[in-house]
């Protein structure tokens, strides 16, 4: 068994989404979110859940606080809630923002970096009632708005600022396929969307940077490597489509000012845009888009393997058995995560990275002795962390890992039914109970290393 140590500085962490655990939907003066919205119709959640309570962090923060304390991390990566400090997108509320300052607070006085995403998903239905949200470019200068109120009661005390979490998860599961909120079913939509919302980026990372003190800026992106099923042409060309959407889309944008040009010709011919002008793209937001960043975020969970369907689209294909693959229907591919590393730093960088979310949801089963055992999870952890030691060893200027995520939560669509969490929740108590995953990882930290397992 080989023992695998990490550079000395070496930042970890875990994340959580305000959507996800705090519930509290009406309380302390937050406003009505798209996701609240989306959820109320309950055949939009596998299990007809709303995340009106969640995880109840809004209430038992001090406890979640704990948590942190026993893993011993030395960062949390925490979203605000738009719909708490902003309820009707314009108003400021004080008491939303006070709730984020005792946590803040609290993180530092236990030593604990906070690390502050702007937007995880959860934007005031307002937005969608009065400009179609993220489709309607008015929303990118509230979200600047929204970001300079944030900073200015924070940016003393907080350095470490995302803009956005997973824009494509934004844009394309909510604006195109229907299967987040808002829950439109709209390809123009959903290209729309997707540039206001780098487009907000480059802005509110000029604001926050004209407010926070020795500010830290960047974006989230999932990732994954596009692999072709196999050799054939048709195939091979189905993963170029799939890495130029899903990838290239936001990375060309983010680094290089462009779109692909490829991606925008694949646009064109299914009918999405009606040409390669792109008229929502006005001038001057390519370089806003572009503003250099201080970091950058990688999420990742898999490869993608894709099949050419009969139309010659890309379609997924999973390459292994089901009883292989997790809840998710997603392949355990740690060797994904060290290549798309590689392929960042080489192509886009050198900057500074992070590994901000990377976790698996299993079945876990009941506690024993207040006690959850996820073996597969725990084998999870050590694969990809040796992938990201791999990625280290390789030159790649990774500064961190943020496991995914601190507490079984609200999982989007599929409600309760999918687990990632380190720790379990009860969710009729709200009883928080570790896996050996947790401590696992509480070794991992102390440690600043990790066994391959072997």
């Amino acid at each position: 068994m080989a023992v695998l140590h990490f550079p000395p500085g070496f930042l970890w962490g875990v994340a959580t989404s305000a959507q996800q655990i705090e519930g509290a939907h009406d309380q302390g003066g937050r406003g009505e979110s798209v996701w609240d919205r989306y959820a109320s119709t309950p055949e939009n959640i596998e299990d007809r859940s709303t995340p009106f309570r969640a995880c109840d962090h809004y209430h038992r923060w001090p406890e979640d606080l704990r948590l942190l304390g026993e893993l011993g991390v030395g960062a949390y990566r925490f979203s605000t809630s738009w719909s708490r400090i902003m309820p009707d997108g314009r108003t400021v509320n004080q008491a939303g923002l006070d709730f984020y300052e005792a946590l803040v607070d609290a993180l530092l006085a236990a030593g604990i970096q906070p690390c502050l995403t702007l937007n995880h998903w959860d934007m005031p239905q307002a937005f969608m009632d009065e400009h179609g949200g993220w489709a309607g470019r008015e929303t990118v200068q509230r979200f600047v708005d929204y970001a300079a109120a944030t900073a200015h009661r924070l940016g003393d005390r907080v350095r470490h600022w995302t803009t956005h979490n997973e824009p494509w998860c934004v844009a394309h599961l909510g604006y195109e396929q229907g299967r987040h909120a808002p829950g439109l079913r709209d390809p123009n939509a959903a290209l729309r969307a997707a540039h206001h919302l780098l487009l907000s980026h480059g802005r509110a990372t000029a604001a926050l940077r004209g407010t926070v003190h020795q500010p830290e800026v960047g974006i989230v992106l999932n990732l994954s490597p596009a692999h072709p099923a196999s050799d054939s042409e048709a195939d091979v060309e189905a993963a170029r489509q799939f890495d130029g959407f899903f990838n290239r889309w936001y990375l060309d944008a983010l680094f290089r000012g462009q779109y692909p040009d490829d991606a925008v010709a694949d646009r064109v011919a299914r009918g999405h845009l009606a040409d390669d002008a792109m008229p929502f793209v006005q001038p001057g937001d390519m370089d806003d888009i572009a503003a250099p960043m201080d970091w950058l975020g990688v999420n990742y969970y898999s490869r993608t393997v894709l099949a050419a369907d009969s139309e010659g689209r890309p379609d997924a294909a999973p390459p292994v058995p089901a009883d292989q693959l997790t809840e998710m229907g997603w392949e355990v591919y740690p060797a994904g995560l060290e290549e798309i590393l590689r392929r960042v730093d080489r192509e886009y960088g050198p900057l500074p990275l992070y590994v901000t979310e990377n976790g698996a949801a299993f079945v876990d089963p009941p506690a024993v002795d207040g006690r959850i055992a996820d073996p597969r999870r725990v084998s999870y952890f050590r694969e990809h962390l040796a992938a990201v030691h791999r990625a280290v060893t390789a030159g790649v200027s990774l500064q961190g890992y943020f496991a995914w995520s601190l507490l079984d939560n609200f999982e989007w669509g599929h409600g309760y039914t999918k687990r990632f969490g380190l720790y379990g929740v009860d969710f009729e108590t709200g009883e928080r109970m570790p896996k050996d995953s947790a401590l696992l990882y509480r070794d991992i930290v102390g440690s600043n290393a990790v066994d391959d397992g072997r």
